[in-house]
Formats: structure tokens, sequence, C-alpha cells
């Protein structure tokens, strides 16, 4: 299926995109050099020198123009080529290289990669727990060789953690928990709730729980294509639903390729900022959980299903499926659209 392209996709961490230099990384199949100019401001283009196509990042970066290191034309931020060395030095027409608007919110390099006279910042999903002076965030990137959709199911339903992630985020109170799913446009909230639950050892350490039952809320909102905050909070059980101690953190899933995902993720805390055993021990949990827990799931789940389409093997829908299949089908109801509008 065709990517959308009228919207907001993480490109990097802010803090991937050196201050000199270059940095690049392929999303929707296309090769994106990100880089900073004189003023710090991130700007992105297309990795490639029109004139035979050799990638600009190997070229030389000459204060705010690249080097071309094939032929040596040298172009300009803006795509516009500057400098052409051969023949009458006649710069041609079409000596240019494609930009895309990029703008830095929550951390993160957001990039446009459709038309870009329709790139509103506005747009750009509003995330809670990305603000280092509120919260002490853990966070990181994780790249996998699988179809991005295939990951936004993942967090979108939250079932598999009893099984997938057994001890350490999931319970059998799990199964058992109350499940809403609604849709406010094209924002898909994917909510449980469960009652009385024995936390996990690892996060009762973190909620400090010490071993009493809880409520433990595990809310999911979805903005297309794939952003997505997870909100997970507890409370004594019996007491007022959603108050308690929180951990924000988003799951952002950007297309590499067809067949290859980004995955930027964050967890963040308003409460016990200054533990740092507690940011260590974090870290390696969720680096237990998503690359040696969810990343092989989803690679051998990626080489069964062999690229077959996911509605064409009419896959069996559980009740726990219900937020993952709304944002599937608003996601390819929007790319119908923009493909319609053209």
């Amino acid at each position: 299926m065709p990517f959308l392209r009228n919207c907001w996709y993480v490109a990097a961490w802010d803090d991937e995109i050196p201050k000199q230099g270059t940095f690049h990384r392929r999303i929707l199949n296309e090769d994106i050099l990100l880089t900073r100019d004189a003023e710090g401001e991130v700007r992105a283009l297309r990795n490639r020198c029109p004139h035979r196509f050799a990638p600009l990042s190997i070229g030389t970066r000459m204060g705010d123009a690249i080097e071309c290191a094939y032929h040596g034309l040298r172009f300009g931020l803006d795509g516009q080529c500057l400098f052409n060395p051969h023949g009458s030095g006649q710069i041609p027409a079409n000596a240019r290289v494609q930009t895309y608007k990029v703008v830095v919110r929550h951390l993160l390099a957001w990039i446009w990669m459709g038309d870009p006279d329709r790139a509103d910042p506005s747009a750009i999903p509003d995330l809670v727990g990305l603000d280092p002076d509120r919260f002490a965030i853990n966070r990181g990137y994780m790249h996998t060789p699988a179809n991005y959709e295939y990951m936004t199911d993942n967090i979108m339903d939250l079932g598999h953690i009893e099984f997938l992630h057994k001890g350490l985020l999931g319970s059998e109170a799990v199964r058992h928990a109350e499940i809403e799913v609604k849709q406010v446009g094209n924002v898909v909230h994917s909510n449980r709730l469960t009652r009385n639950e024995i936390l996990p050892t690892a996060l009762e350490l973190l909620y400090e729980t010490e071993g009493k039952p809880v409520d433990r809320w595990l809310d999911v909102t979805w903005y297309p294509p794939g952003n997505m905050q997870l909100v997970v909070g507890v409370t004594g059980t019996g007491q007022p639903e959603r108050i308690g101690r929180e951990a924000p953190g988003v799951h952002l899933m950007t297309p590499e390729t067809d067949d290859s995902t980004h995955y930027f993720w964050s967890n963040a805390r308003d409460f016990r900022r200054d533990d740092d055993q507690l940011h260590v021990a974090l870290d390696q949990g969720f680096q237990l959980a998503f690359e040696h827990q969810d990343k092989p799931m989803i690679m051998a789940q990626h080489e069964a299903i062999g690229g077959e389409d996911f509605w064409e093997m009419h896959p069996v829908i559980l009740e726990g499926d219900a937020g993952a299949v709304r944002a599937r089908r608003i996601l390819r109801k929007l790319i119908k659209e923009e493909q319609a509008v053209g």
C-alpha cells in the first residue's frame, strides 16, 4: 500500500543531527540528508545530486552549502545549485535538490514528505512527556525490518504484554481489562483498565506499590499515520480512576521502506526524577522488552506473512484488536483520499 505523504513523520531525535556535518536516513523509500544551517536550524534535502545521483552525504560541507564529491557541483541548503565548476560555469535550470519542511518539537525533528504548501506545524501531535524540565525521560531508537503497520498494531493492542512480556510488563489481569475504543476525527483512542492487579516486580518497584493491588490504565492515542502516545498509570484498587502516578510515553513509527521501520520511543516520569539507579534499570528493561521481545516477534511475524496483504489473509479479530483495526482502516481511507486528489 502507498504511504500517506501529507502528514508529519519523525525523521530523527533532534540530538541525532550533528551541529556540523550531515546525517542521513531513508524515509518512505527516499534517502533524506539532515543537517543544520549556520543558525543551528535543521534542514532536510534529498540525499542525491541531480547530476549523476551521487549521495550528497559523502560530499564536503562548505558553510551553508554542500559540494558533491563526484563532480564538484555545489548546492545550498535550500537545494539550489550555487556553483558549477565545468565549462562556462552556467548552472542548468534543473540543477536543484528536493528539499523538505522540517519542524523540531518534543525533542524530535519532524519531516513533511508531501506537498510543502500543505505543511502545517499545528498538525504535529501534542505529545506529553517530552519536556525535560518537567520529566525524567528514557528514550531511544530501534530499527526493525518489518512493515510499520505491524509495529503500530503491537502498541495499539497491548493484550500481548501478558504473554510476550511475561513477568516484566504484564500479568493475568491484563486479559480481563476493561477495553474502550473511541474515535475522534481521525484519531483513535484504545484504552485498557485493569482492576485489582498485582503488578509484576519491575513495575511494582517503579510505582512503589509494595505488593498491594492496584488499578492500572494503559491508554493509547493513535495519530495517523503511526504516531502514538501511551500513558500508563496506577492507583490503589477502588480509588478514583486514572488519578495516580503516571508514566507518559511515545511510540512513533516512521516507515523506512515498505518492509522496514524507524521506531522512536520514550517513557517519562515526574516522580523519582533524580533516581539514577531507577533510570538505568528502566533503560535495561526497555532494551529487554523492545529489542529482545517485541522485535524478534515482529520480525518472525513479518517473515511468516511473506508480503501478503493484511486483509486478504482474513485475520482473526479479537476484542482487543478493535483499536488497531480502526487505525488501519482510517489510514487506508486517508491514503485513498490523498491519491484521489493527486
